[in-house]
């Protein structure tokens, strides 16, 4: 059975949608800076911060921490040569 993940919500980050705004506008961000840069030094990885927007069951925006991490490929295992057994002639 999966375990749910629990939400880390992005501390300093507020999204809004506006409701008279054009439709090429999905929304507004808002960065409190100094909650933002804390949890972003919390939370970064190689220097990046993924963040993702979702909607609330209330309707509401939300930006959450991306805690996805892709799971390693495993490496073929090596072949190992097999010597031919025929006198090829090239």
């Amino acid at each position: 059975m999966s375990q749910k993940k629990e939400k880390v919500f992005a501390d300093g980050f507020s999204f809004k949608t506006r409701d008279n705004a054009p439709d090429w506008v999905i929304g507004r961000m808002s960065v409190k800076v100094d909650d933002a840069i804390a949890f972003l030094k919390t939370h970064q990885n190689n220097g990046w911060v993924n963040l993702n927007v979702h909607v609330a069951n209330s309707g509401n925006p939300y930006v959450e921490l991306d805690t996805y991490v892709p799971t390693p490929k495993q490496e073929a295992a090596p072949v190992e040569a097999v010597e031919d057994q025929h006198d090829l002639p090239f």
